[in-house]
């Protein structure tokens, strides 16, 4: 992408391609790049990044990489899943605090009982599956798909 599309334009003109929209924010993240918006008037980070504010309400919202290492901030099990993902039950969903500020939710590749609050994460990407492309909407068949990995401590 270019930086016209990486968030310098004005939200009167967002298209599919910028990262304060879903597929841009996917587009990027196929890849290899995390981007988050930055409030420009209050510092919140948006994971995904979107055209407004939602701790402040501007609009002035930049779009900037984010390091896709955290935190565990909350997570739990989920044991009835919607039923596409019944054969992956029970697995481990999360909120991460990233090291930029930001919060991201996603599944995490380990069992629940391995997981505390407070574990540091990393963020991974990886392509969908045939299944997983047959499940999603048709605009989310080629989205990757994030999870989060442990990281061991040292």
């Amino acid at each position: 992408m270019t930086d016209e599309t990486r968030g310098t334009e004005t939200a009167d003109t967002l298209d599919a391609s910028d990262p304060r929209t879903l597929p841009g924010f996917f587009d990027a993240l196929g890849d290899g790049e995390l981007l988050g918006g930055v409030c420009a008037d209050c510092g919140q980070v948006l994971l995904p990044p979107r055209p407004a504010c939602y701790a402040c309400g501007s609009r002035d919202v930049d779009v900037e990489p984010q390091t896709p290492e955290g935190e565990i901030y909350t997570y739990t099990e989920v044991h009835t899943p919607p039923p596409a993902f019944a054969a992956d039950a029970p697995y481990t969903i999360a909120v991460v605090e990233l090291t930029d500020g930001g919060r991201l939710l996603g599944r995490v590749d380990a069992d629940y009982d391995d997981v505390a609050i407070g574990d540091a994460v990393e963020l991974t990407v990886r392509e969908p599956t045939a299944d997983e492309r047959e499940i999603a909407l048709d605009y989310e068949a080629d989205w990757p798909i994030h999870l989060f990995e442990l990281r061991c401590s040292d």
